[in-house]
């Protein structure tokens, strides 16, 4: 099955791959390497997120286990998939990554394989633990810069140096410090840092969603989405931009990325705007805009939801519905937006010169309905 992203141009088949799923395109053992990976990792959270364990007996994990193999995972795929530098190679991986990819796996699984020695000395890291946490940060702060880009890892990297240089800064700023040893041992080795709530909702929710996202949109949801929308808006006036518009907020519903909804929807929707007398800088603005208020559509909500219940403490189902509204008026904003456009530009709706029967339309309404 051939899916909207496979038509995209190959310029934006590598956007969404530098976003998404990396950069790198390896062939041979090294592809097989990361999907076998990758499968492990995602049939790891479906047994964790199952009932499985509790009614068989075995491969039951708390939740700090848990999270230790879902970074151990994380940052190996990290260093496998996405190169270093743009101008890395992409249809191989160096032996460089091949070694960052294991350090940072051991590391980030650490507290696991030593779980019961680190429960036997709380606050006592020995060497053995500094090392380890101290290559864990630098080798998380570089996954971060390879996946996310130069400003979150900066953030981080800003962060704990504020930890370290609290002495040394104006009084406004200024706190007692904490050494390395014990910056270290509170990232790597408690529930308090890098192991805290951010990464256990990760483990626990965020990944069986955006995953079960993920396999929607390649099974065709997302075409059946902008096919529906084009069957109720396309003839309307501005119909390509409401079109843009509704995809893109019944996408947002099911995907956790802002660029691969835009390039997915924007391939059909950009050209069809142009044609329509939007013009290219407009039809990209309405599709970009569009697709990143997706983050904002209940229920996966760009994975913010699942942050805000365990920060919070607000239960899932009222953040969904009280979500649900600003998000409506966002999208109402935006049609209302483009169809004032549309009457300034003196755009007409495409007049139906053979109406189908009000059997067949009522029919394929209720098809469509229940399908969304």
């Amino acid at each position: 099955m051939t899916t909207d992203l496979e038509k995209a141009p190959e310029a934006l088949q590598q956007l969404v791959a530098d976003s998404d799923t990396g950069g790198r395109k390896p062939t041979g053992i090294t592809a097989g390497v990361i999907f076998a990976v990758a499968m492990l990792w995602a049939l790891f959270q479906y047994w964790y997120a199952s009932p499985l364990p509790f009614a068989l007996g075995f491969g039951i994990l708390n939740d700090t286990e848990a999270r230790a193999i879902h970074l151990g995972f994380a940052l190996f795929l990290a260093f496998l998939a996405w190169p270093a530098f743009k101008r890395s190679p992409r249809n191989r991986v160096p032996v460089v990554d091949w070694l960052l990819a294991l350090v940072a796996a051991f590391c980030g699984a650490y507290i696991m394989l030593f779980y019961t020695e680190l429960s036997t000395r709380p606050g006592q890291p020995n060497t053995m633990d500094i090392v380890v946490g101290f290559a864990g940060v630098l080798l998380l702060l570089e996954a971060t810069r390879r996946a996310v880009g130069w400003p979150m890892a900066a953030l981080a990297a800003i962060f704990l140096a504020y930890c370290l240089l609290g002495p040394h800064l104006p009084d406004v700023l200024s706190h007692k410090g904490a050494s390395v040893n014990r910056l270290i041992s509170h990232m790597w080795l408690t529930t308090e840092g890098v192991y805290g709530i951010a990464l256990g909702v990760s483990a626990g929710t965020i990944f069986v969603y955006v995953l079960f996202g993920a396999l929607l949109d390649r099974a065709g949801g997302g075409n059946y989405m902008m096919q529906v929308s084009f069957a109720a808006l396309g003839h309307l006036r501005g119909g390509p931009a409401k079109v843009a518009v509704v995809s893109s907020a019944l996408n947002g519903m099911i995907s956790g990325s802002s660029v691969s909804n835009v390039v997915s929807g924007g391939i059909f929707t950009i050209p069809l705007m142009k044609k329509a007398g939007y013009g290219g800088v407009k039809a990209g603005a309405i599709e970009t805009m569009a697709s990143v208020n997706g983050q904002i559509m209940p229920p996966v909500m760009g994975a913010a939801a699942f942050l805000m219940v365990e920060y919070v403490g607000i239960p899932y189902a009222d953040i969904v519905k009280h979500a649900f509204l600003p998000a409506t008026l966002s999208y109402i904003g935006l049609l209302y937006i483009v169809h004032l456009e549309a009457l300034k530009m003196g755009m007409q709706p495409i007049i139906k010169t053979t109406p189908k029967p009000w059997r067949i339309r009522v029919l394929r309404n209720a098809i469509g309905i229940a399908g969304t």
